[in-house]
């Protein structure tokens, strides 16, 4: 009895586990391998929560493990992927590793590097959003803002496609400065704004009752086909457009 309540949090641990890793991969500036291990974490966040449903083992330490891997996962990997994303455009890497502490020297180094450091911004937009679905009870059977893990795909998936996408107007876009910073500032508002969102837990299979459901999970397996890498921002927009139009109304049913 003890090992199967155990199960959904040993799920949660080897999200936890690929999460570790995937920061080991962006501190490293391998942003490729650090997506690949943050999707893994994904894949096991999906099924932990599938894992405790079905077993009847939810618990309170289960919500707890399941945060705090989250933050490492879907919010500090992330951060760093934008972060390195950044510092890219910006020439070189900022690195807090200060000669003297004589305050004029400090102030007279300071260059773009540092504008850097906004990618974190997501990291700390990820921890508010964490912290606040803990409490609150809105979000039982569906969400409020775009969900952690939602918004670390549409992040890992610019150095994804920069690597197996890379059209020479696909990476001026994405290398643009300005574009990396509006995305960093749109993701952190979208994880924390009050926007209904449907998720994807089918309480049954019926067509009607899930229809908003089955149109986008067959809308992102076209999208992947077509687009590859590129389907992932894309279907995150539509996600969070069905779920305007559907006005959350799907995720209640």
């Amino acid at each position: 009895m003890w090992i199967k309540k155990q199960v959904p949090n040993i799920i949660t641990l080897f999200n936890l586990f690929f999460g570790c890793i995937a920061v080991i991969f962006a501190v490293g500036g391998n942003l490729e391998l650090a997506a690949l291990f943050v999707g893994l974490g994904i894949f096991f966040d999906f099924f932990d929560g599938f894992a405790a449903r079905a077993l009847n083992a939810q618990s309170e330490l289960g919500l707890q493990l399941d945060s705090l891997a989250d933050m490492v996962t879907s919010g500090v990997a992330p951060g760093i992927i934008m972060y390195q994303l950044l510092s890219q455009v910006f020439g070189k890497p900022f690195y807090v590793v200060p000669n003297s502490w004589d305050f004029e020297q400090t102030f007279a180094s300071f260059d773009l590097s540092y504008i850097s450091l906004i990618g974190l911004f997501v990291t700390l937009a990820s921890a508010y959003r964490l912290a606040k679905f803990n409490i609150d009870t809105r979000q039982t059977t569906s969400f409020i803002g775009l969900p952690t893990p939602a918004n670390t795909l549409l992040i890992m998936s610019l150095p994804l496609i920069l690597k197996f996408q890379s059209d020479p107007w696909i990476v001026a876009i994405l290398l643009n400065k300005w574009f990396l910073i509006s995305l960093t500032f749109i993701s952190c508002y979208l994880l924390n704004a009050e926007i209904p969102l449907f998720a994807l837990k089918f309480k049954t299979w019926g067509f009607a009752e899930n229809k908003v459901r089955y149109i986008f999970l067959l809308c992102t397996i076209l999208l992947i086909v077509v687009l590859k890498f590129m389907a992932i921002p894309c279907i995150i927009l539509l996600y969070v457009l069905m779920s305007l139009f559907s006005k959350g109304k799907s995720v209640s049913e």
